[in-house]
């Protein structure tokens, strides 16, 4: 029960889609649409792909970083075809590669673009000669750094690998959390907002179902998440919680601090970061009336 709280990092990321939704026709009805559609399909690949390992790999011998190579070579010896082992191991390599890459540029892009927006320090904001945001790098090769040492405390790769994989889930379900409940409370505190996409056509029942559904899975994982997995042996169950609640605290405290530090000097003046609702203004200026100016200036009147 507690390894399948990782489940919920199939998910993770599926909510980057939604830049998509004005280069889709008709969004309203589309994208969720897709939502559902990608949703069923993840299930789909990821529960036929685990029962395909658990049939031909015993329990005793599953391991949460092998289990895959072993699956295909297991297969690829019945067929007699174990000269295609290396040659998906080396493409397995290259899909991870793939992945590492994405998930450096992706959230490093994103925190240059908000440091640029005045809420970083111009020590993030800077770039090199191509304009890649290197300082952000520098600190996120640091930490990952930092993490890697984590290697000689735990007792196996496996453990490590678990380990990294529960905090990265514990730091997701936060925000998703937050996302279920801002849902909820938008609904009330913003109730007049024209809404292209409404979870309800009446009323806030159904909206209080999903979103109380999707609040109440995420707290059960989170909280299954600080369970250290009876398969695994972890080691030091002090190592696992220090881990698990120090890293989350850090990145949970960190961005208030930086916020309640920021100075409007840290603003870039070439930042196109769009601003907040509550910080849009909107010019106080008096509407004319074309008919009473006609008939003021015609001249009949």
């Amino acid at each position: 029960l507690v390894l399948a709280a990782s489940i919920f990092l199939f998910y993770a990321g599926m909510e980057m889609g939604g830049i998509h939704v004005k280069d889709i026709n008709n969004p309203s009805k589309n994208y969720p649409k897709a939502v559902f559609i990608g949703s069923a399909i993840t299930v789909l690949i990821f529960v036929l792909g685990t029962f395909a390992l658990g049939i031909i790999i015993p329990q005793k011998d599953i391991n949460l970083t092998q289990s895959l190579l072993v699956g295909f070579d297991n297969y690829f010896n019945f067929i007699k075809a174990s000269w295609l082992s290396p040659i998906i191991a080396i493409a397995l390599a290259f899909g991870v590669l793939a992945g590492v890459l994405t998930w450096v540029a992706g959230p490093s892009k994103g925190i240059f673009a908000v440091g640029r927006a005045g809420y970083l320090p111009p020590f993030f904001q800077k770039t090199n000669k191509i304009g890649v945001q290197k300082n952000i790098l520098y600190l996120q090769g640091g930490a990952v750094t930092l993490l890697s040492l984590l290697f000689v405390i735990m007792p196996s790769v496996q453990s490590f690998y678990q380990i990294m994989s529960q905090l990265t889930v514990v730091l997701y379900l936060i925000m998703y959390m937050l996302m279920f409940s801002a849902a909820i409370y938008l609904r009330y505190n913003m109730k007049k907002t024209n809404r292209p996409f409404r979870i309800g056509n009446k009323g806030n029942g159904l909206m209080w179902f999903i979103g109380g559904l999707g609040f109440c899975g995420s707290l059960l994982a989170f909280i299954l998440s600080f369970i250290p997995p009876s398969q695994i042996s972890v080691g030091s169950n002090a190592v696992w919680f220090s881990v698990l609640i120090i890293g989350a605290l850090i990145v949970v405290i960190a961005p208030f601090i930086i916020y309640s530090s920021r100075k409007p000097s840290w603003t870039n003046s070439d930042s196109q970061f769009e601003p907040f609702h509550w910080e849009e203004t909107t010019p106080n200026t008096p509407t004319s009336n074309p008919a009473k100016e006609s008939n003021e200036t015609s001249p009949g009147k």
